[in-house]
Order: structure tokens, then C-alpha cells, then sequence
């Protein structure tokens, strides 16, 4: 069953100057439990693909249906409600708070969500115990390393429970033996939890493990 399904969906910036044409008419269907990397050289639309198709940016033309709800059209309250609800997101910078710890950070999500303070725990330590920081719960992202920090970012990816992840970049700043441990593990994610992966990347090691892989070039799938 299709989880994600974009449709005609061209981008445009700066229409009225020098024009710059991100996306030209694609179209793509992601189905619940892949795996998928969306690769291409700079400047092909990657990351301006995922950003639409997780809510970040509007198209100009087209439409986004994420299980059976057209977000295309959704008002800014909407679709932040229906951000924190249905999408986990994976940022190259990480994007952690600085002043809560990591066990704060994931939690984050689920203040928005109102869930209960015992909930939320649970939630949290089981995610951190899942990415190997059992033990660094009560550490402020400056008291991590970078690899920690985006296993943190992994978990409050996965803390709301989202219909999938969208994953920009994000082994772009890590070494070689922290971007393994955390593919590997975002993969054991993936097969035990049947939770759908979606990656822009450069990076050949994503690619690798990637059991899809969607090439553009020129705003176009090719």
C-alpha cells in the first residue's frame, strides 16, 4: 500500500528573476516498510522533494497524498498538526534543542501531542535504549558527539510514532564507523518495526543498504 504518493509536483524558485527549476513533474510512490534512497547530484531537487513531500515547502503544481490525505492543500495549523502526527524528521544539523537533554529532545514531540508524563518517558527511554544511549539520557546535546547527537535526532524521529522518516543528509557529518552504526541501526528499525525510511544522500553507504533507489537529475526522476 502506497504511504506516500506524489503526483505531477513541479518547484520553482524565483519565478520572476532568474528562475530556478527544482522539480519538474515528478511522480512517486513510496510504499509503508521501504527503505529508499533519493539520490543525484547537488542542485537536482533532493532535498526540495523531501521537504515537499514532509510538508516543509508547497508546490507549485501537483499534489502530496500521505495515506489517503491530500496535505496539499492544508492551511499552515493543519499541516503542522499533521507534521507532528504523521512524519518523523532527520536533519544534517541535527536540530536538537540545546537546552533540554537528549531525553527532553525526544520527548519534545510528545509535549505537542499532550501525552502523558508517564507515556512520554517510557517513550523516550525505550528509543534511547534502542539507539545505544541508554546511558546519556540526561546529557545537553553540547555534552554529545555528533554521532550521539543524530541517534538522538533518530529518536525523536521515531517518538511520535510517524507514518515514516524523512532523512535529509543525515550521515553527512559523521565518520565512517558512526554513519555504520547509524544506518545499521536505522535498518534494524526498519525491519523490526516495519518503519519507512525515506533518505536524500550523496552518500554511496546509504546507498548501499538503501533497497530503493530513486535517481534525480535535473528536477526530473530518471
Amino acid at each position: 500500500m502506497e504511504i506516500i504518493k506524489a503526483t505531477g509536483i513541479h518547484k520553482t524558485y524565483n519565478p520572476d528573476k532568474i528562475p530556478v527549476h527544482a522539480l519538474r513533474g515528478v511522480d512517486l510512490g513510496i510504499e509503508k516498510g521501504e527503505f529508499t534512497a533519493i539520490v543525484g547530484p547537488s542542485g537536482s531537487g533532493k532535498t526540495t522533494l523531501l521537504n515537499i513531500i514532509g510538508g516543509l515547502d508547497t508546490p507549485d503544481k501537483g499534489s502530496i497524498i500521505i495515506n489517503n490525505t491530500d496535505i496539499s492543500s492544508f492551511k499552515d495549523n493543519e499541516m503542522i498538526n499533521f507534521r507532528r502526527d504523521n512524519i518523523g524528521f532527520v536533519f544534517q544539523a541535527y536540530n536538537l534543542i540545546p537546552v533540554l537533554t537528549a531525553k527532553e529532545n525526544v520527548e519534545f514531540v510528545m509535549v505537542l501531542q499532550n501525552r502523558n508524563l508517564k507515556e512520554r518517558t517510557e517513550r523516550a527511554e525505550e528509543l534511547l535504549n534502542a539507539v545505544d544511549l541508554g546511558d546519556k539520557m540526561d546529557k545537553r546535546p553540547s555534552e554529545l558527539s555528533g554521532g550521539q547527537q543524530q541517534r538522538v535526532a533518530v529518536a525523536r524521529a521515531l517518538a511520535s510514532n510517524p507514518t515514516f522518516v524523512l532523512a535529509d543528509e543525515p550521515t553527512a557529518n559523521l565518520d565512517s564507523t558512526t554513519t555504520a552504526n547509524l544506518l545499521d541501526m536505522m535498518l534494524e528499525l526498519n525491519q523490526k518495526e516495519k518503519m519507512t525510511f525515506v533518505f536524500s544522500t550523496h552518500d554511496q553507504r546509504v546507498i548501499d543498504r538503501a533497497r530503493r533507489v530513486i535517481t534525480l537529475v535535473d528536477g526530473k526522476i530518471v
